[in-house]
């Protein structure tokens, strides 16, 4: 009887560490990194937000290496690496709609081909941004959709192969979606191409991240686009 009672204790204090454990994993683990802009999304309450710019590391980095585009324009950004359109998609309220801007520019769906979440079909990613669509449109936030930039390797997950050809076909999905829905496609691909599914030479630093010149050359479209 006191072996039985010792190893129930033993047992009730291993599901409890247990349980304390995965409750701190939970409250700790941000999959979406949903406090990633909570601070500078609280600077802009109260201000007139024009255009925010949402996506993944080509829209953080762009911010990043071309600060003075950004701020020459009042432009913010809120691009986070390595997310997947359904990251995206669950930050979209807190740092896209309670923002209350003008418009947003979409850049999403190159993370999706690179398997960053696991495998998913070309529909689901399209889903994915139909939705944050709709949902800029439903709180009077017009869209910019964005083409996916060229890329043909990932360098951070090579076993995902070369996506070109899928690039290509997300692109002709997003374009017939936007002519559909009324919302302004932008389309970077052509200029950012070089007739082979890859970057022109000088436009990107990995095959798939712009470098400064890339950024100059998206600059002159979106400016216009916006304009």
């Amino acid at each position: 009887m006191k072996r039985f009672l010792i190893a129930a204790v033993a047992l009730l204090a291993t599901s409890a560490a247990f349980a304390q454990n995965r409750q701190i994993d939970y409250v700790h683990y941000d999959w979406a990194q949903m406090g990633r802009y909570v601070e500078a999304n609280k600077a802009l309450e109260n201000k007139d937000v024009d255009v925010v710019f949402y996506g993944n590391s080509i829209t953080e980095n762009w911010a990043k290496m071309r600060p003075e585009f950004f701020e020459s324009h009042g432009f913010v950004g809120r691009g986070i690496s390595g997310q997947t359109t359904f990251r995206l998609l669950g930050r979209f309220r807190q740092d896209v709609i309670e923002l209350n801007p003008k418009r947003v520019v979409i850049l999403a769906g190159i993370n999706d081909l690179a398997y960053n979440d696991g495998i998913v079909p070309l529909e689901n990613i399209l889903d994915n941004i139909q939705s944050m669509c709709e949902l800029a449109k439903l709180h009077g936030i017009r869209v910019y959709l964005c083409s996916v930039l060229p890329c043909n390797r990932f360098s951070w997950r090579p076993e995902a192969g070369d996506r070109s050809a899928d690039v290509v076909t997300l692109n002709r999905m997003l374009r017939a979606y936007a002519h559909s829905a009324g919302i302004v496609y932008v389309n970077y691909f052509p200029e950012m191409e070089n007739g082979n599914g890859i970057m022109k030479e000088g436009y990107s630093m990995d095959g798939c991240h712009p470098t400064e010149k890339g950024y100059e050359v998206m600059e002159e479209i979106i400016l216009d686009a916006l304009d």
